[in-house]
């Protein structure tokens, strides 16, 4: 519970401080350096967060990390993790302040404002649609705890998730480009999170083959990635030991 308290502040404060508001240090602000030593700075911090958070949450990791920890602890390890390596992130980013569009007092930038929220809905409303408390390590715990054996989620698709398979990181996309005040540090940001958050799909997505086999793979051809509506996987679906082969 008490992980779980520190990733629910720390996110809430990540929110706050993409959006530029009600927090002392947010994306726009803080010393000014020269832009290659921002930028510099900048991307070496989203490469820390990446490579944690993606090392963490591969199946390899996972395996040699539960001879360490119990399994029923592995999930909150990671949140531990993923949590101090983005209040980092925070902490240490650089304002790179050059402004790439100011939409402020526009209908557009009321739009963008208020896609902004939509995003972090979305993504916040994905997160209970699957399960909420074993995404985040409580359930597995709490299983442990009561001692009662904790069964892995089977796979569904509700809501948002016949929409788009990555809702979560739909919302991630939307909140982070619907800025009506874009600078070049935001920019960054932005640009850095989302080829961060395609590179993960993929990565994911051979760990869900691997999961669900065939049930993932037609998933893959009914179900656009990212975009609602957008392209599906048009070849016939691979049997699960051809997946397994391919991935």
């Amino acid at each position: 519970m008490t992980v779980y308290c520190l990733f629910l502040a720390t996110f809430l404060y990540a929110i706050l401080f993409v959006a530029g508001v009600a927090v002392p240090k947010t994306i726009d602000s803080g010393p000014v350096l020269p832009v290659w030593q921002a930028a510099l700075i900048d991307a070496l911090l989203l490469s820390l967060f990446a490579i944690q958070h993606s090392v963490m949450a591969r199946n390899g990791f996972k395996q040699v990390w539960t001879r360490v920890v119990s399994w029923h602890v592995e999930r909150s390890t990671y949140v531990l993790a993923a949590t101090l390596a983005l209040a980092f992130v925070m902490w240490q980013w650089r304002p790179i302040p050059n402004v790439i569009w100011d939409l402020r007092g526009t209908i557009a930038g009321s739009v963008l404002a208020i896609l902004f929220w939509i995003g972090w809905a979305i993504l916040l409303l994905s997160t209970t649609l699957i399960n909420h408390f074993e995404l985040f390590g409580l359930q597995q715990v709490w299983s442990y705890a009561r001692g009662q054996q904790f069964h892995r989620p089977a796979f569904k698709a509700p809501l948002f998730y016949k929409w788009v398979r990555h809702p979560i990181y739909l919302g991630f996309v939307i909140a982070f480009w619907s800025a009506p005040l874009m600078t070049a540090g935001h920019l960054l940001f932005s640009v850095a999170t989302t080829g961060y958050i395609l590179l993960g799909i993929y990565f994911e997505e051979r760990d869900l083959v691997r999961s669900f086999g065939n049930a993932y793979l037609e998933y893959c051809r009914q179900v656009p990635m990212l975009i609602p509506f957008g392209k599906r996987y048009a070849k016939k679906p691979q049997t699960a030991l051809d997946a397994e082969q391919n991935v």
